[in-house]
């Protein structure tokens, strides 16, 4: 058969390992980033404060997943980090929904005050 007619597939030379910048790098990067989220959701009171903070944590872990994910030079990570960033996605339109009625229930985006809900 002619290697004329077939089709030519979108993909580019097979990737090669990584060079320079190492595993190591992209996990401190994530490292540090989990940990900035984790210190911000723990000392800081203001909702929308918290909700950034875990925006930051769930990025720590994408950026992870995909490192890993290139450093064996699979597609894995980069599936499962679009899961992550799905359920990133309903809790973003959960959280702000909830912040919004708390803030219009007590004029206030403090966490303590939120400590006595009844249901």
């Amino acid at each position: 058969m002619n290697h004329m007619l077939m089709p030519v597939l979108a993909q580019g030379p097979s990737p090669e390992l990584m060079s320079g910048v190492t595993l190591y790098h992209y996990l401190a990067v994530s490292g540090a980033m989990f940990v900035i989220g984790l210190i911000g959701f723990m000392t800081r009171r203001n909702l929308i404060i918290m909700f950034l903070c875990t925006e930051l944590m769930f990025q720590a872990a994408g950026i992870a997943l995909i490192a890993f994910g290139r450093f064996h030079l699979n597609h894995s990570g980069e599936t499962f980090v679009i899961f992550v960033l799905t359920v990133a996605a309903a809790e973003a339109a959960l959280a702000l929904g909830l912040v919004i009625l708390l803030f219009r229930r007590k004029e206030t985006l403090d966490a303590t005050r939120w400590t006595e809900m009844k249901g």
